[in-house]
Parts: structure tokens; C-alpha cells; sequence
């Protein structure tokens, strides 16, 4: 039984005494696999960096101007629904088959999540720590760097490590219209029905978003550690809110006397 790809047909089943994984072919592409794996990797933290960077820009301006916030937020959500080939394919004629016209739509692919938390990033920040703030004398880029963003680390972090890994699939999409990383080997056990190269593309690629998963995960944690001692504490209701801004306000008011 057949299924159609494209030009080439799929069987379902390898050749009998076929096996699955051909070890010797797995020694003779050692090269190859770490070429691929750069190839990967690249195009990922590539995609994710500069998303990172335009997210952060619209979400200032969302968190500013409150009124740009809807269409910000439509805008990333629409370039997220369009179909991965379908966007490459779109591209092509225009930039060519070239990392540039990869990363244009992996960019694009990250702002959906990024833009959101970091939206919710900067907005959860304590009215409170602002006042603080304003009260110790900084400017609006101080305080930005110093209170805003650290506070809002935590979420965009998290928006990353979803960012990351959805990426790592995207680029195995983007590998397959010719743009290099994992995809590559998937491309090929498809279209010489040659098992090996199929499952080790299939399997590197969910071990990256795995060990990428994991890594994020603990950036999270080690960057914000009261977030990790606030879950693990039961406050009254009200009270540690309540302490939190007394203190910011009493800080504030000694740092200014002083």
C-alpha cells in the first residue's frame, strides 16, 4: 500500500529483511549527522533570537499604547495560522532557497507566542515595584531594565521554551523544502523508501526539543527563583500583597530621604 508525497510514493512497509536501522550506514554519515545537527540548531536559535528581539519591541509598544494591543496580538495570531509549506512556498519566488527565506517564516512562526507573554510579562509587573522605582529616581529606561524586564522574566521564558520546541518541528518542515537541519534525512528515507535516515531524522529531531525543553526549563527556574519559593509557600490570601507593596513604598521613601 501506497500513500502519495509529492512526487514520490511511500511504502508502508520496508522491503522484507529490511531492517529498520542500518548501523553501518549510521557509521559512514557520522559527518553528516553533526553537519545537519549545526544546520539545526542554527536555524532554530537563529529564529527564536530574532523573534525574541521583535517581540519585545511590539510588546512595548502593546504595554504603552494600550489601543495597539488588539492588532498586535491579531497580526501574530494570523501569521501563526498560515500553513508552514504553504508560507516557504510563498517566499521562495521572492528571496530564493536560502537561510533568509527560512528564517523569515520561522520568525514570523515565533511572534505568536513570544508576543503574548511577553505582553503578560511586563503587564503583570506590581504596580507597586514601578512606584517604587519612579520614587528611587529612575528613568523610564532604568526601570525598564532594572524592575520590568526581570519581572517579567519568568513569563517570557516560559514563551521561549514553547517558542524553541515548536520551532525545532517547524525547522524539520523547512529542512524538507531544501533549507538543510534534519529535515534532510526525512526527505531522503521518504523518497528512496530507505528507512534509516527517516527515523534517526524523526528521532534527533525530538530528541533536540527534549534536551531544549529541559534546558529552558531549568534557565527558568535558576533566573527566578522567588517564583520557585512563592509556589512552594501558602499565604494568607491578601497578606503577602499587602506586606510586598508596604515594603516597596517604605523602600521607596527611605532611598529618597537618604
Amino acid at each position: 500500500m501506497t500513500f502519495p508525497l509529492g512526487a514520490a510514493a511511500v511504502t508502508q512497509q520496508p522491503d522484507a529483511g529490511e531492517p529498520l536501522i542500518r548501523w553501518d550506514w549510521l557509521a559512514r554519515h557520522l559527518d553528516d549527522i553533526a553537519v545537519r545537527t549545526f544546520e539545526h540548531i542554527q536555524l532554530t536559535a537563529i529564529a527564536v533570537g530574532v523573534g525574541l528581539v521583535v517581540s519585545l519591541a511590539l510588546g512595548l509598544v502593546a504595554v504603552r499604547f494600550r489601543w495597539t494591543a488588539t492588532p498586535i496580538g491579531w497580526f501574530s495570531g494570523a501569521l501563526y495560522a498560515i500553513p508552514s509549506l504553504a508560507f516557504f512556498g510563498l517566499l521562495i519566488p521572492f528571496s530564493g532557497f536560502s537561510i533568509f527565506t527560512a528564517e523569515i517564516a520561522l520568525v514570523a512562526y515565533t511572534l505568536s507566542t513570544l508576543v503574548r507573554n511577553v505582553i503578560a510579562g511586563l503587564d503583570g509587573v506590581p504596580p507597586a515595584a514601578r512606584a517604587a522605582a519612579d520614587g528611587l529616581g529612575y528613568t523610564p529606561t532604568q526601570r525598564f531594565f532594572k524592575v520590568d524586564l526581570p519581572l517579567a522574566v519568568p513569563t517570557i521564558v516560559a514563551g521561549l521554551r514553547i517558542a524553541t520546541v515548536t520551532t525545532i518541528g517547524l525547522v524539520t518542515v523547512a529542512s524538507a523544502v531544501g533549507f538543510g537541519g534534519y529535515g534532510v534525512f526525512i526527505t531522503d528515507g521518504l523518497n528512496r523508501d530507505f528507512p534509516t535516515p527517516l527515523i534517526l531524522g524523526s528521532v534527533l529531531s525530538l530528541l533536540l526539543a527534549i534536551v531544549a525543553d529541559l534546558l529552558f526549563s531549568v534557565l527558568q527556574r535558576s533566573l527566578a527563583p522567588w517564583d520557585r519559593v512563592g509556589r512552594s509557600r501558602k499565604p494568607t490570601p491578601g497578606l503577602s500583597d499587602e506586606l510586598g507593596d508596604e515594603g516597596l513604598r517604605q523602600a521607596a521613601m527611605e532611598d529618597t530621604r537618604a
